[in-house]
């Protein structure tokens, strides 16, 4: 049976992130305050947890932390905001498709040279002379 909301700790363990960034991040307007249970302890609930996940996926490629929030706090103003939303989300997958087309070229050169290598230790050596005195 999946728990209905996380605590922090197991929010923590599951994203890989320490509850220090996790209270950073609501501090920051990155995540909602997160709702708190009787004893006043934060808990997450699965909506907060897929945001986190996207959240984590904008900065995996590339998306500053200031523009995260940008973002965030269009989303929290809700349905209003959506094309401003897709136009930032646009925006970053046109920089992000750029970095992909850089790294694949950097990959390419790699290649070469690997291949370079690989076809001179194939190649016989030739015997070595000894040095004259």
């Amino acid at each position: 049976m999946t728990p209905i909301a996380l605590s922090i700790g197991e929010l923590s363990r599951q994203s890989g992130l320490s509850t220090h960034t996790l209270r950073f991040y609501e501090a920051q307007g990155i995540l909602q305050p997160a709702s708190r249970n009787a004893s006043g302890h934060r808990h997450y609930l699965p909506g907060d947890v897929q945001w986190l996940a996207f959240v984590l996926r904008l900065k995996r490629t590339g998306m500053p932390l200031a523009q995260i929030r940008e973002y965030a706090a269009l989303r929290a103003e809700g349905e209003t905001t959506w094309a401003p939303r897709l136009a930032m989300l646009k925006l970053h997958r046109e920089h992000l498709s750029r970095k992909i087309e850089e790294l694949q070229s950097c990959a390419a050169a790699l290649d070469e040279k690997m291949h370079t290598y690989q076809t001179m230790l194939s190649q016989p050596k030739a015997p070595r002379q000894q040095a004259t005195p």
